[in-house]
């Protein structure tokens, strides 16, 4: 287990009070992953801004480095024209606005985790949401001063902060099996920018929110946020919902939805005015690997995305459940979460439901008769190295998609 800052802790030390301490700096961070698979969404730049736009990308050469070390270890890529990509929304305070959001500007942590899967033929992008405070097996990883960490099982955050965005990827690789094509960085600034650009994104509301501790004030029904506006309304936890982290997770993926959809939109899409600022906002929050770093590398990832429906853009949390030692902490739910890896790694669909009836709150993953898909669980249950061809019928999770009126 770990302390806030992702820290390890020894075996069945309780941390209720400890999960409490970094709770203040965890709004809003979720956010930052968004800006990387808005520029994914948006796609397509005009040459007169080529240059402006491609050297706002900052290349992350050491994390390149630091994977190519480990290559023989790192899973195999099963289907040649799919890709996986890990968003990492950091919250560190530098850069011009962070430190505004929290004191620790010597402190970088990940409370973003998101891999992006596009499946072979851009049919579809599935979004996978990992909690920050999920239990892993964290391996050996490369501090910036150059010395190395021990193996040790701790909070997913941990990957990053003492690691970078290599150590996280190798993480979640290790708790996956599914090869990481590319890596971005992100922070928070970025998607106010980009919320901002897009001209504001549409909730609605059923009461209004008077909530001190976000700095936001605003009425019942349909409001249109700002970017300020939107990282106070995903702060919200007393007045909205139930308070869980599972029913703030739900609220930023519908959000988030309902950015790529506005982005998406043939008012952005179409209007040049209207998309450079997006793209600058976007462009200007990247490290990425260095495969990625240029408009070039995302034009090659984007241009056939740009033609996937926004019904057949998802998102989701991975299967999870409170961690044994700890209720303040996560772990994976098997063989929910195994199942879903399986299929991302082998390509294969995978289905969202906004509502399931007699749903686990926790696991993300559909238990109701009328959605809960059958597997062949003997003889026939796929193997972690089968071909797409031969899977079971797409499994059900709890999520939505960038189609869904969030106001519905």
């Amino acid at each position: 287990m770990t302390d806030s800052g992702g820290a390890p802790l020894g075996p069945g030390v309780g941390a209720s009070a400890i999960g409490k301490r970094g709770a203040h700096r965890r709004w809003g961070r979720w956010a930052a992953g968004g800006v990387a698979l808005v520029v994914v969404a948006a796609g397509g730049v005009t040459w007169g801004v080529y240059t402006k736009l491609d050297g706002n990308i900052t290349p992350d050469e050491a994390a390149a480095a630091e994977l190519a070390r480990f290559e023989k270890e790192r899973p195999t890529a099963l289907v040649k024209d799919a890709q996986n990509i890990l968003v990492i929304g950091s919250d560190s305070r530098a850069g011009p606005g962070n430190r505004r959001y929290g004191r620790d500007p010597g402190t970088e942590r990940a409370d973003t985790t998101i891999l992006l899967h596009l499946s072979g033929g851009r049919r579809s992008a599935t979004a996978v949401h990992f909690p920050r405070d999920l239990m892993v097996d964290v391996p050996g990883c490369r501090r910036p001063d150059g010395s190395r960490t021990r193996p040790v099982f701790a909070m997913l955050n941990y990957a990053f902060q003492v690691g970078g965005s290599a150590c996280a990827v190798r993480t979640v690789e290790k708790l996956t099996d599914i090869r990481v094509d590319h890596h971005m960085v992100v922070d928070f600034q970025g998607f106010k920018r980009i919320v901002d650009a897009v001209g504001g994104v549409e909730v609605c509301l059923k009461k209004p929110i008077r909530d001190k501790a976000a700095k936001l004030w605003l009425p019942a029904g349909r409001v249109k946020l700002s970017g300020e506006q939107a990282l106070g309304y995903v702060r919200v936890r007393k007045t909205l919902g139930n308070g869980s982290d599972t029913d703030r997770i739900n609220r930023q993926q519908r959000f988030l939805g309902a950015l790529v959809s506005k982005v998406r939109g043939n008012e952005v899409l179409l209007n040049p005015v209207k998309l450079y600022p997006v793209l600058d906002a976007a462009t200007s929050s990247l490290t990425t690997d260095p495969g990625l770093a240029s408009l070039r590398g995302l034009y090659e990832l984007v241009r056939g995305v740009r033609e996937i429906p926004t019904e057949r853009v998802q998102f989701l949390t991975v299967p999870r459940e409170s961690y044994v030692r700890d209720t303040n902490r996560d772990q994976l739910l098997e063989p929910e979460a195994e199942r879903l890896f399986t299929r991302l790694r082998r390509d294969a669909p995978v289905a969202v439901v906004r509502d399931i009836t007699r749903n686990s709150p926790e696991s993300g993953f559909s238990h109701g008769d009328s959605h809960r898909p059958s597997y062949d669980d003997g003889q026939h249950q796929p193997s972690r190295h089968s071909s797409r061809s031969d899977v079971s019928p797409a499994p059900t999770f709890r999520g939505n998609t960038a189609a869904e009126d969030v106001c519905e």
